[in-house]
């Protein structure tokens, strides 16, 4: 229930910039898309050329912190 309700949050500050904490990774970059199960971050610090995408699971993330642009 609470993951529903997390997601559906998420999905209203779709395009903010976000620290994504796991157990093991923390990803930093864009809130793109949020699903009930996924949540896809841009990783466009990454210089020239392309963006990375990566996939989190909602049930994987621990937290999220929202930043300011740099």
């Amino acid at each position: 229930m609470f993951a529903d309700t997390f997601a559906a949050e998420l999905a209203t500050r779709i395009g903010s910039r976000v620290e994504v904490a796991t157990d093991n990774n923390l990803i930093e970059g864009i809130l793109s898309t949020v699903t009930d199960e996924l949540v896809l971050v841009l990783d466009v610090s990454s210089g020239y050329g392309e963006n990375t995408k990566l996939y989190t699971s909602v049930d994987a993330i621990d937290f999220i912190r929202f930043t300011a642009a740099a």
